[in-house]
């Protein structure tokens, strides 16, 4: 059975991880292309966000018995197979996995532009996974 508390405090952590992304994102592609520090913040919060999505799927399938992802979208797949969050979200945090594995092992230069376009989506994303009392 899942570890419901730990879950909860993965997801706040998670929760706190999205509002300081929304709060460093600038408004404009021009101020985020022009600071370097901010496209760096932003960068670690994509991967500390995912990170922890990751860690509340992987928790949740191991705790539940079910296959393991062998990639972090794998792992969001599983949630999605077992009707834990619906399939158009696990293909969605999927997406957000491959971005954690760009930045993460620097397959490409960062791409700012395309990072601070995308980032509101990703965003949202992350924001539909609830503790599940609050699932509806």
């Amino acid at each position: 059975m899942t570890n419901l508390a730990l879950v909860a405090r993965k997801l706040a952590l998670l929760e706190e991880h999205l509002r300081r992304l929304h709060e460093r994102r600038p408004a404009d592609l021009e101020s985020f292309t022009r600071d370097l520090l901010i496209q760096d913040a932003v960068s670690m919060g994509v991967l500390v966000v995912v990170q922890e999505g990751a860690d509340i799927a992987l928790h949740i399938a191991s705790d539940e018995g079910w296959e393991l992802g062998s990639t972090y979208g794998e792992a969001f797949a599983v949630l999605g197979r077992h009707g834990v969050i619906d399939e158009a979200l696990a293909t969605s945090l999927a997406g957000a996995a491959q971005l954690r594995n760009r930045i993460a092992h620097g397959y490409a230069s960062l791409d700012a532009e395309r990072l601070w376009k995308e980032l509101p989506a990703g965003m949202t994303s992350f924001g539909r996974l609830q503790p599940p009392s609050r699932r509806s």
